[in-house]
């Protein structure tokens, strides 16, 4: 069976970043076309080395390109207290079983691009260095890109700062870039993502499917849940996967269309996401999430790698 859309993920995994890769592997209706990584989580140097794994692990055969070093004017910012220090800690994973691709990322998302039959599908979870790079570079590649899905922001809330999520925070001047584009964009910012709640339950549905990437979710889902439930989370904000929902399940959600500005040079309020409906929106923003019908989704899609 033909898959309907090809996509390319962009991301710094992470454990949600490797659950929405696992999500995207596991949909008929998604082709990967590339996988980048971006500095944020942690260092370029280990975000890259767990997007290897983390393909190796899930059967992704498309190219891997190491991203960029450091946002595009401010000073790279980690979350090893979310993630740990090697930026996916938990669960041993498999060393990769193929080379990086020798091209960067700006380069081989271009080349994906121009190569693509139809428009290409950007997924990117973490901050969006990459995706302005290319953007900045190729302005006319735009045509050739449907739409970028993306996690970060949040309309009413932050998470790093009270006015700012991770992702927009790490590079806000990418994040004014890729909004102010043009190009279509659907965001799963915060007043979503932290309804997509997993709870304990729901990591013992996963492990019961039995495979390894089964099991390997599920203590993934355990660690994260960890670093949440010090913070007084009854489960586990699962963010990125729902930038992954937006394509393969967009009636598990409700959204509208909104002007989504970002704010650079506040003194407190850097990296915040302003929405409203004084001008043409370019975004449509993710609200609400059905949280039965997500779980059940992965459940899904961690049933669909074998039994081993």
């Amino acid at each position: 069976m033909n898959k309907l859309r090809p996509v390319i993920l962009d991301g710094d995994p992470g454990h949600d970043d490797a659950i929405a890769w696992m999500l995207a592997k596991a949909s008929p209706m998604l082709d990967i076309r590339a996988v980048t990584s971006v500095c944020g989580n942690q260092t370029i140097e280990k975000t890259t080395c767990n997007a290897q794994r983390v393909c190796t692990l899930l059967g992704i055969r498309a190219p891997v390109a190491m991203g960029k070093p450091a946002p595009l004017l401010a000073r790279p910012m980690n979350a090893p207290s979310v993630h740990g220090q090697s930026g996916l800690d938990g669960p041993v994973l498999p060393e990769p079983n193929a080379p990086l691709s020798p091209l960067r990322s700006v380069a081989l998302m271009a080349k994906v691009l121009r190569e693509s039959e139809t428009p290409v599908t950007i997924v990117p979870t973490g901050p969006l260095t990459n995706v302005a790079a290319l953007l900045l570079a190729h302005p006319e590649l735009k045509p050739k890109i449907e739409t970028i899905s993306l996690m970060g922001g949040g309309i009413t809330h932050g998470n790093w700062t009270p006015a700012a999520e991770f992702n927009i925070l790490v590079d806000p001047e990418a994040a004014k870039t890729v909004f102010e584009s043009g190009v279509p964009i659907i965001m799963s910012g915060l007043d979503v993502t932290e309804r997509a709640l997993l709870f304990p339950a729901d990591f013992e549905r996963i492990r019961r499917v039995g495979n390894r990437v089964a099991h390997v979710v599920a203590d993934w889902l355990e660690f994260f849940y960890g670093f949440h439930r010090e913070l007084g989370y009854a489960g586990a904000p699962v963010h990125d996967p729902v930038a992954v929902v937006s394509l393969v399940r967009p009636d598990l959600l409700t959204s509208r269309p909104l002007c989504v500005e970002i704010e650079t040079r506040g003194e407190y309020c850097r990296g915040a996401t302003v929405g409203h409906d004084r001008a043409p929106a370019n975004a449509l923003v993710n609200f609400d999430i059905d949280r039965g019908g997500f779980a059940d989704l992965l459940v899904e899609a961690v049933g669909t790698y074998g039994e081993e």
